[in-house]
């Protein structure tokens, strides 16, 4: 059967932008060849809806969207994600639903059996859950439908322990044909080779084609790669599709248990493993695509980017650049009376080497006013880190003013082990629309500002060399309090992303004196993260939705 795959850009409650996309998506699948189309979860309404699901009308508005595209849907039929009202009294009020329309008919709706409520998935919140995954007669073929999470219940997945029903075993001992798969399963780094690695599996579980389809573009903080997978009954992957990017293709896939790999005609370069990439380059895609889709999602098509000449602002503004296009980009310089001479220099050399425009604006004078405002109430107190963020205070003033004056989304240039630690200024630095590095630690700073200049110098090389600074005194380095990335990001990761204690830390050989200090900075600056703007994910666990721990408690681990 020649199985059309739409992977496509949905936007959350774009009701009538995404039908539009759907239709397109599915006319032209059909005139390439398609026998059978497959759209990704809840591509009717965008992923993840959250309490969109909780409006008055927003599921039957939903439900009539997809009715108008079953209208459209002709000879060759489609399975298409949707919400869908429980018809029963009882339970969460709608399923996560996927809707086989045939002949401008809803002819089968499958529901989705496994519910994720860990890291950024609350659907338990909001959905109830199948007992069983659907089965479609079409063709002569016994198709089983499933959603994203219900190829999950897996031994080699860590979550798989918090079900009790097994849609793959169930739809394996159906005897199923073919299996589908509607996914839209955020991207965060090592997790293709997970998720390639699961749909293998699975389609050797079934004893069957798996033809696994995924949601691509940025919602609010989480990044879909696409990747759509087909594998064959013995777990070959045989088709691939682009990684965070949209795309349409036609798949040739043999249907039947134990069905043989297709002889195609196409390249065996569409099939073949792709050699390993620096891990920089999908880390740098994903943050250009969430990037993207964030600002024009919500209308903005400008940038704003203030450039300090240190690393983390220069990787902020090429990722502005490559989303936006550098005419579409203003990095703005703000150099205090202790800024280096260097580190204007840096900025400059950045900004004409993008292309972006390039503003200067001193704030010497205006720290010194707020200073002298403030001078009668601080009389007697020694100068602190007080008049340092005064400083990081008066620059975010001057750039949300520009952000207001021109529209332009401000974003900010915070990265995760400052952001970890609080070595970053509330109402300063952390204004803005989006922290667009929020989630990539400075140990990946630097390795994606050298995946940056891998072919060319695009961020200057003094600008990677120097040791990091945030210029709010004289001489100042970040190691004069913290320890070196190196040491700080490791931490971090056990920390914050495995959950690791003290204890462990130190059993690791982490000195304790430094354990003690990060640990104790990491929990007293969760009220700061709180009211940072919102970041693109791109690790297992970000700081935002999928993290929740409470601002006021006395844990101590």
């Amino acid at each position: 059967m020649r199985i059309g795959l739409a992977q496509i850009n949905s936007t959350v409650g774009d009701l009538a932008g995404n039908r539009r996309k759907i239709i397109d998506a599915y006319r032209t699948l059909v005139a390439n060849g398609a026998e059978l189309v497959v759209f990704p979860e809840l591509i009717v309404c965008g992923y993840p809806p959250r309490d969109l699901l909780f409006k008055r009308r927003f599921v039957s508005d939903n439900e009539e969207s997809l009715t108008e595209i079953a209208v459209q849907i002709g000879e060759v039929p489609a399975v298409i994600g949707f919400v869908e009202t429980n018809p029963l009294r009882e339970g969460r009020r709608c399923f996560n639903a996927a809707a086989f329309c045939h002949r401008g008919e809803i002819c089968v709706i499958g529901r989705k059996c496994l519910l994720p409520t860990y890291d950024v998935f609350d659907e338990d919140r909001y959905f109830e859950a199948a007992n069983e995954p659907a089965i479609i007669t079409y063709a002569g073929l016994k198709i089983g439908l499933t959603i994203c999470e219900d190829i999950w219940k897996n031994p080699s997945i860590a979550t798989s322990h918090l079900y009790r029903v097994d849609p793959v075993a169930s739809l394996a001992a159906s005897g199923v044909d073919l299996v589908l798969n509607l996914s839209a399963s955020p991207w965060h780094h090592g997790k293709s080779d997970v998720r390639e690695q699961l749909v293998a599996d699975s389609a050797r579980a079934l004893r069957c084609p798996l033809v696994y389809c995924n949601s691509i573009g940025g919602n609010d903080e989480l990044v879909f790669d696409g990747r759509s997978l087909v594998a064959d009954a013995s777990g070959k992957v045989t088709a691939r599709l682009a990684a965070f990017a949209e795309e349409l293709k036609v798949v040739e896939v043999p249907c039947g248990r134990g069905a043989p790999t297709p002889q195609s005609t196409k390249s065996s370069a569409d099939v073949r493993v792709s050699p390993p990439e620096d891990p920089s380059a999908d880390i740098y895609a994903a943050l250009v695509l969430g990037l993207r889709d964030y600002a024009t999602k919500c209308g903005f098509k400008r940038a704003l980017v203030a450039l300090s000449g240190g690393i983390d602002s220069a990787v902020v503004a090429v990722i502005a650049a490559e989303a936006f296009g550098p005419e579409n980009v203003i990095g703005v310089s703000l150099p205090s009376a202790i800024s280096s001479q260097h580190s204007k220099d840096d900025a400059r050399i950045l900004a004409d080497t993008l292309g972006i425009r390039f503003e200067t604006i001193a704030i010497a004078n205006a720290v010194e006013a707020a200073e002298t405002a403030l001078g009668p109430i601080f009389s007697g107190r020694k100068p602190d880190v007080t008049e340092e963020n005064i400083q990081a205070r008066v620059r975010g003033v001057i750039m949300m003013a520009l952000s207001n004056k021109f529209g332009s989304i401000l974003l900010t240039t915070g990265n995760k082990s400052e952001v970890a630690v609080g070595y970053c200024t509330l109402y300063g630095d952390m204004c803005g629309g989006l922290a667009v590095i929020s989630d990539v630690f400075k140990t990946q700073i630097y390795a994606l500002s050298r995946w940056i200049n891998r072919d060319r110098e695009i961020i200057p090389l003094n600008t990677i060399e120097k040791p990091p600074s945030a210029e709010l005194r004289p001489g100042q380095v970040d190691q004069d309090s913290l320890p070196p990335y190196d040491v700080l990001d490791a931490i971090l990761k056990g920390y914050v992303e495995e959950g690791l204690s003290r204890r462990d830390l130190i059993a690791q050989g982490f000195s304790e004196a430094v354990v003690n200090d990060i640990v104790r900075k990491v929990d007293l600056n969760e009220y700061k993260r709180k009211q940072a703007a919102p970041g693109l994910k791109i690790t297992p666990l970000a700081f935002g939705v999928g993290r929740r721990i409470p601002i006021v408690q006395k844990y101590v681990s």
